[in-house]
């Protein structure tokens, strides 16, 4: 179950039978504060999906020409299309996690099992981190351009961003 900040830390609470603290509710302010940025980063990410997941696509497969080639992972159209689908939901999801500020949606609809699957299907775990590598460096590119993002620093998202990238390249290589 995917928990936003806020019920995250009361469930935790909670749990305890504990009242919310300053820490707690200095943590959530931040929360608040920055919330405009996260769904500026979001929402510029979403506007910019397919010209990630393109771009990282022809990138990948201009690096290894091996992909496309006939008996490769990406050859004929149909695997290319599962190819660019698999690249969109992660990035999907990764969105999904930045957005609500916890990566347990994108572990458990997403990357749960998905390495096993791969090896099931013959599909090279290197090549589909590589790609999700080139698609953090789009985000985060789109995300540190200062035009139309919310004013002020945006290297916390950023970070956070790029750890939910992270954990999907770690999770398939």
């Amino acid at each position: 179950m995917a928990y936003d900040a806020f019920t995250r830390v009361v469930a935790q609470f909670d749990a305890r039978g504990e009242f919310l603290g300053a820490a707690q509710f200095d943590a959530l302010n931040k929360v608040v504060a920055e919330s405009n940025k996260r769904i500026d980063s979001v929402n510029r990410i979403t506007g910019n999906a397919s010209a990630i997941v393109a771009n990282a696509a022809r990138d990948l497969f201009a690096e290894q020409p091996q992909l496309i080639a006939p008996g490769g992972n990406a050859y004929t159209h149909r695997r290319l299309a599962a190819c660019l689908r698999d690249m969109e939901i992660v990035l999907r999801y990764v969105t999904y996690a930045a957005f609500t500020g916890d990566a347990s949606v994108l572990n458990d609809r997403c990357l749960n099992g998905l390495r096993e699957t791969y090896v099931a299907l013959g599909v090279p775990g290197n090549s589909v981190a590589a790609g999700i590598r080139k698609m953090k460096d789009a985000s985060l590119a789109i995300i540190n351009d200062r035009n139309g993002i919310t004013l002020g620093d945006c290297s916390d998202i950023s970070a956070e961003i790029a750890s939910y990238f992270d954990q999907a390249a770690a999770a398939v290589a």
